[in-house]
């Protein structure tokens, strides 16, 4: 099992941006697909964006054209940039690893904020 590490959440004002960070332990890491989803209070994770381990990339279209995901698999570490951000983007941020399907994901991070005021 893979373990991740998320950084780069916080406070922001509406229309700024945000890089977030999840940093993967162990082996194999450039053949993953990597995920980013979020959870707002009060309602359901929703995947974000994902990212295969041939560079190929997927975004919710709620983020589309705002948000972007890379990876550099030399660093073992993939990346959330996140910009023109608004209120609604507010809720916790999950990296993940090894996905089985779109809401089920074989590692998990423990999360981070992200706090978009307005």
């Amino acid at each position: 099992q893979v373990q991740l590490v998320e950084s780069g959440g916080g406070l922001v004002q509406a229309g700024g941006s945000l890089r977030l960070s999840c940093a993967a332990s162990g082996s194999r890491f450039s053949a993953k697909t990597m995920g980013w989803h979020r959870q707002a209070p009060g309602k359901q994770r929703e995947l974000v964006a994902t990212i295969t381990g041939g560079g190929i990339t997927n975004y919710a279209d709620s983020v589309k054209g705002r948000f972007s995901i890379s990876r550099d698999n030399a660093k073992n570490t993939v990346y959330l940039q996140m910009n023109s951000l608004k209120p609604d983007d507010t809720a916790v941020y999950y990296c993940a690893a090894d996905r089985l399907s779109d809401s089920r994901w074989f590692s998990w991070g423990q999360g981070t904020q992200v706090t978009v005021s307005s």
